[in-house]
This record gives C-alpha cells, structure tokens and sequence, in this order.
C-alpha cells in the first residue's frame, strides 16, 4: 500500500491503493508512519516527497472499512486507536527534522487532505480537488481543523469546513494553502526540484525552523490536535454518522431527521 523510492537526496512515499483513490485506511496508516521513520534514518536523504499513484493523492479515510468497523463489539476502541495514530502520525510529520512535500492531485479529501496539510510545502496538480467534506457525513475533521487554522486562519478555515465544498488548485493557490500549480504530468518533476532546493539547508536549521513554526508559533498546535483527535473518535459513535456514510456509500442524500 505504500511506495518507497530514493532519489539522490530526495526520498519519494507514494500511496498506492489507485483503485480506491488511495483511501486511508487503518494499516495504510501503520505502513506510512513506518516509511518515515525509515527514511529518517537514512543519512543521504534530506527531504521527502509525499505523493498518490492514480488519478488521486487521497480520498481520505477508508469508509468502507469504517462502515464495517460499527459490526465490531470493540468499535469505539478501534475508532480511537485509528484516530490515535492518525494523530500521531501528523505530529511525526510537524517534528520531523527534514522538510516535508506534498505533491497532490486528484482526490485530496478529509483525512487525505489533513496530511498534505502536515507538510511543509504543498506543490499541486492543476486536476487536484482539495476539501473537507466531513460535515456532510455526520462526521469531524478535528485533526484538520487547528491546521487549517494554522496554515491560512479562521476565516478561510472555517469556510471549507462548514460547506465542505472541494476547491481548485487554483484556489488553494490564491488562499495560500498550497506552494505551486503545475500539470499533473510535471508534478512529481517539480516537487523534485524543490526537494533538491530544500536538500541545500542543514538539517538542524530546518528543524530548528520547523520548531519556531509549529511549536512556539503554532504553540497551542499540538494541544488542539488531541482535542481534534477525541471529537474525531467521538463524532465517529454517533447515529448521525452511521447514516452519513450510509448514505454516501448508498449514493443518496443523507436524512439527518
């Protein structure tokens, strides 16, 4: 399910479940976290380039497995731990000592969307889709929420997430949530070039730099992801999501009556 290649100084992780817009799901999760921790031991790699095989970077969550996660007797300790390490996964990726790429296009929704929001710089396909649309599930995007907030303010923020409208490329540009539009066929090309520019820096200044942005900056960043991560989990045991994506895997409106 993930993809591991190097590159000179550049480490590529590519999600790789296309036939399902590379869903997250549980093991998914586990896999990539795992594909950090081992390109952050090796010394030739000084930046990482995160990226989608298909037509999408990530559809978010896997909602069929979340759907058959309600037959479980230990549902609510499955959805935390999911949730857990989807959270610790994220705060890997705001610690991480060497600068982190998002390359994206297509698909790049909910919990797809969180991670690119993870990562330093965001150079984007002019096919992607970037939105969270959560609400309209019964679902919560906590652990989007206080990055949101943290890339482009509260404003912006909490446009996307109450309408859960998916924005352009273009429009991400002009809000500020991504680096750079280019064509799908020169995205991973582009996001290259990038990463050999980060290569230059020192891997101590950039974690000092990365410290100063979402540490003492963002100083109340990591205590608002917990929070986001408990009301994740805890939006997940309610019946108005049940039906939410019911209702999305049935292709037809949710009745929230």
């Amino acid at each position: 399910m993930i993809k591991i290649r190097i590159d000179g100084s550049c480490g590529t992780i590519t999600l790789n479940r296309p036939d399902c817009h590379n869903a997250l799901s549980h093991a998914m999760v586990g896999e990539l976290t795992t594909a950090m921790s081992d390109l952050l031991q090796e010394r030739r790699v000084h930046s990482i380039i995160l990226t989608g095989a298909g037509n999408s970077f990530s559809s978010g969550t896997d909602l069929r497995e979340l759907k058959a996660s309600y037959e479980s007797q230990n549902a609510f300790l499955d959805w935390h731990d999911q949730v857990t390490r989807l959270k610790e996964l994220i705060e890997m990726m705001l610690r991480y000592p060497k600068p982190i790429i998002a390359a994206v296009h297509g698909q790049t929704l909910g919990t797809g969307a969180t991670l690119m929001l993870a990562a330093d710089l965001v150079i984007a396909g002019q096919s992607a889709q970037i939105g969270f649309p959560e609400a309209t599930m019964g679902l919560n995007a906590g652990l989007a929420i206080p990055l949101l907030a943290h890339r482009i303010g509260n404003s912006v923020a909490t446009r996307m997430l109450l309408t859960g409208r998916q924005y352009s490329a273009a429009e991400c540009l002009d809000l500020g949530l991504v680096t750079q539009v280019v064509p799908d066929d020169l995205l991973w090309v582009q996001a290259m070039e990038l990463g050999k520019k980060c290569s230059l820096g020192a891997r101590e200044s950039h974690q000092m730099t990365k410290r100063m942005l979402n540490e003492s900056i963002g100083e109340n960043l990591f205590t608002l992801l917990s929070l986001g991560a408990a009301d994740m989990a805890s939006a997940r045991t309610t019946d108005i999501a049940q039906e939410g994506i019911n209702a999305f895997m049935e292709k037809r409106p949710p009745k929230w009556d």
